[in-house]
């Protein structure tokens, strides 16, 4: 199964890094974060990637490209321009990575790919977010129900601490409790191919008309997963992302390297 991941735009909120490198490049842990989604999806057996480029695209293919030079010891000899690789590390991924455009919106972006997409079904994700939702018990319930598409359905954590208070006295402080309740959109899908058809009014944008659409027609499951998930929208959450990971406290991590 093709894992699609959305890697193609400017991310404004977080500028103080994006302004030199694609959002998904950015690092928690000495590793992009689009090295973090795909080592969860690695974990759970799928490893056949197709990446879309846009802003700055080329700065995520040239990582991969020298993937294994950044995850294996070498020698290099200056004078005969060799080099010679003595342990490999390397990934068991293969990695599709297409231009779709420096200003495509999401749903455009999807379009561009479909030629790639051979099977039934496929995932999608966004470059920047993390879960350790099981993956593979998602594909078995998208697979179990039917429907055209599945999505992640999360509660995130609210953005502040909270205090609990009685009789004006502050009894406990909270730390980051889940937010209003509600549930939204975890960016992480598995779809089947029939979706490309609901994308045909550009530009389009994925979580527009084609998902709400989707879900008109009533095939749009949600996996509701009240754990750990988490988006990198701005600097704030790029730290947090690192203060656990460094602490050795990161829930997404369920591979042993």
């Amino acid at each position: 199964m093709k894992v699609v991941i959305l890697a193609g735009g400017f991310g404004t909120r977080i500028s103080e890094e994006s302004v030199l490198k694609p959002k998904p490049l950015l690092e928690i842990g000495g590793k992009p974060i689009i090295w973090h989604i795909m080592k969860i999806y690695s974990h759970y057996g799928l490893n056949d990637f197709i990446i879309c480029c846009g802003y700055k695209g080329y700065l995520i293919k040239e990582y991969f490209i020298n993937y294994s030079l950044h995850t294996t010891d070498i020698t290099v000899n200056v004078r005969s321009n060799k080099i010679k690789v003595h342990k490999k590390t390397t990934e068991p991924w293969t990695i599709t990575l297409v231009d779709t455009g420096k200003d495509s919106m999401t749903g455009d972006r999807i379009k561009k790919i479909e030629p790639f997409i051979k099977g039934n079904d496929f995932c999608l994700t966004y470059g920047d977010g993390v879960t350790s939702a099981n993956l593979k018990e998602v594909i078995k319930f998208h697979k179990k129900n039917k429907k055209l598409a599945t999505v992640l359905a999360v509660k995130p954590a609210g953005r502040f601490g909270a205090m609990e208070i009685k009789n004006n006295t502050v009894k406990k402080f909270l730390e980051k409790p889940k937010g209003d309740g509600g549930w939204i959109n975890g960016g992480f899908f598995v779809l089947n191919k029939k979706i490309f058809k609901y994308i045909n009014n550009f530009p389009s944008v994925w979580e527009g008309e084609p998902l709400e659409n989707i879900s008109r027609d009533n095939q749009l499951n949600a996996y509701r997963y009240n754990d750990f998930w988490y988006a990198m929208d701005t600097m704030r959450d790029k730290h947090y992302l690192e203060e656990i990971w460094n602490a050795n406290k990161a829930p997404w991590k369920k591979w042993n390297d």
